[in-house]
């Protein structure tokens, strides 16, 4: 099978189309034949040499794929050949098969076509695991958002209006921040023109944020905490801004805030099950009447995934990037 492969750190030109044994699916898991797979940053952190795969974890790129189940393994009981799906990958997605747990595979939206559902999984189960499984947002409360002209900051802005938030963003550029307020989003700020604690505290009357989704980490943190409401909860999914911090507990003790950090590919096979099954259960008829949509930038065959990947370099999407096979 042809197969996306990083044989040094580099940049985009460290990407390689290589030939590779077809995958075999081992107990518990299927093969999915692979129609598209989205490029996400963790793919660009990567090729840089920055983020490895969990142990065990194909080397090949790529967390989420659409596409068609080609064999089952031993012990699995929910997927028959032929079924249409999505899977939420911990790597592999960059090939034309990829092995991966019954529990991580999610039927296709009914009526989304198989090139956008490339670009589901991964976000829509970040999203869905950090600001309502983890942060418990609720209707009504208000909702930060960093980066918000990224897939993740996408489905986020839907997401949250269509369980009833209130939706704020940051993002760096006039065009992400009208497809934010296209999106829904309530109050869109330019990072590189506005102080986005100044600006929330405007917006909100004093009060805040009741939940921020971070992709910044170390940069941003001192501020988030200030941008917090009283019971504010701050969700660190990215390390854009660095790794370390000083954080002021005190600042944190007056707003009886919290700070969690949770990383979607390394968790446990089990954990993942769960996050999926509660996903389609919550998110899946939105897809199917159209609420809620992944938003696509662009679509670049495999062979060009180089340029899908300068693509995020440049940061110059909105929404997601995919490949496709």
């Amino acid at each position: 099978m042809r197969a996306v492969v990083v044989k040094e750190p580099g940049g985009p030109e460290a990407l390689d189309v290589v030939d590779l044994p077809d995958p075999v699916a081992g107990d518990g898991e299927v093969v999915i034949g692979v129609v598209a797979a989205g490029v996400n940053r963790a793919d660009v952190l990567q090729r840089q040499g920055h983020y490895s795969p969990p142990p065990g974890a194909s080397d090949v790129l790529g967390l989420e794929c659409s596409g068609v189940i080609a064999s089952v393994g031993p012990g699995v009981t929910a997927w028959k050949v032929g079924d249409p799906v999505v899977g939420l990958l911990a790597g592999g997605g960059y090939a034309e098969k990829v092995a991966v747990p019954q529990e991580q595979v999610a039927p296709l939206p009914e009526g989304m076509d198989p090139v956008t559902a490339g670009g589901l999984m991964e976000v829509a189960a970040t999203v869905w695991s950090n600001v309502f499984m983890s942060a418990d947002l609720q209707p009504g409360e208000r909702l930060l958002v960093h980066g918000g002209g990224s897939g993740i900051g996408t489905m986020a802005i839907q997401m949250a209006k269509a369980f009833g938030a209130w939706v704020a963003v940051t993002a760096g550029s006039e065009a992400k921040l009208e497809a934010c307020r296209e999106l829904g989003a309530d109050v869109a700020m330019n990072y590189r023109e506005i102080d986005f604690v100044e600006g929330l505290r405007a917006a909100t009357e004093g009060r805040g944020a009741d939940v921020i989704l971070d992709n910044m980490g170390a940069a941003y943190l001192q501020r988030n905490v200030a941008a917090l409401a009283h019971d504010g909860r701050l969700v660190v999914i990215g390390l854009q801004g660095g790794v370390k911090a000083e954080l002021n507990l005190g600042a944190l003790l007056a707003k009886r805030g919290s700070v969690a950090a949770f990383g979607l590919r390394g968790r446990p096979r089990a954990q993942k099950g769960e996050i999926v099954s509660d996903l389609v259960s919550s998110t899946w008829p939105l897809f199917a009447d159209q609420t809620l949509n992944p938003v696509i930038h662009a679509t670049f065959p495999l062979e060009d995934v180089r340029e899908a990947h300068r693509v995020l370099d440049e940061s110059s999407n909105v929404g997601k990037v995919v490949l496709t096979l």
